[in-house]
């Protein structure tokens, strides 16, 4: 199965789905046509897909928002909702945050693997990921303070769940580059590898993944995911229920 849509490249053969950004020659910068076709994307994913990877063509990962979009029809959506109010703007960004949701499903696991620039909403749709796998040639940047804006594309919370208030203050208001060595050390990436070996070691992780169990993956992934908002307590009984399920399931008449 495979489908493009203005700049993205959308596959899935068997276990693993693939979303390609393809404008290489605007560093994959990105547009509203792009978010919604993402969006898409993950709303009819099959249930069979366990890997979910996102990747750019060319030099770099995404250089972040297409700034000509604010003179196209994107700027024209801003102009109107503007005009009418703080609710009708805010519904049109929640419309763009949809093509980055979904990567956080745990149904499945998602990778970012990143080259280059990763800018701005680059950042934003790599940190969606549930992994990082990033060339030693990446630099993170949080641009959008710097042009007037906010991150917007549900990249805030993950940063801060990342490396903490201080330092994404830090990062974003200041919107310098984070190389690939202070990545790794503030957990932004997994794993670095030479730019040429990007490919494979994402390939390498994504077999790793679909290793485990499938429905023990996504319980797994579901525990550690709400372990944050629990309390110890409350996620041992998370876990006994998880597991309860498990022991059924393995043990259950066949």
């Amino acid at each position: 199965m495979e489908e493009g849509s203005g700049g993205l490249r959308c596959e899935v053969d068997g276990e693993i789905a693939t979303i390609t950004l393809t404008r290489p020659d605007k560093r994959n910068a990105q547009t509203s046509a792009m978010w919604s076709a993402m969006a898409r994307f993950g709303e009819t994913l099959p249930e069979s897909v366990r890997v979910v990877v996102i990747e750019g063509e060319g030099p770099s990962f995404s250089a972040g928002l297409d700034l000509g979009a604010f003179s196209g029809e994107t700027g024209a959506t801003f102009a109107t909702a503007a005009k009418t109010g703080d609710a009708e703007l805010e519904q049109v960004i929640g419309e763009f945050q949809r093509g980055f949701l979904w990567l956080r499903s745990p149904q499945f696991v998602s990778i970012a693997a990143v080259q280059g620039h990763a800018i701005g909403a680059g950042f934003q749709l790599a940190l969606a990921c549930d992994l990082r796998v990033v060339a030693d040639d990446v630099k993170f940047c949080m641009k959008e303070p710097a042009l007037g804006l906010v991150p917007d594309l549900t990249g805030t919370k993950p940063l801060v769940d990342i490396v903490g208030v201080p330092r994404a203050i830090e990062i974003c208001l200041t919107a310098r580059t984070v190389g690939a060595d202070e990545a790794a050390r503030l957990g932004l990436a997994e794993l670095v590898v030479p730019r040429e070996e990007l490919g494979q070691a994402v390939r390498d992780l994504a077999a790793a993944l679909l290793s485990t169990d499938r429905d023990a993956a996504r319980a797994t992934k579901r525990l550690l995911q709400q372990a944050p908002g629990r309390t110890l307590e409350e996620q041992a009984a998370a876990e006994r229920a998880e597991q309860a399920v498990r022991i059924k399931a393995l043990f259950a008449p066949r």
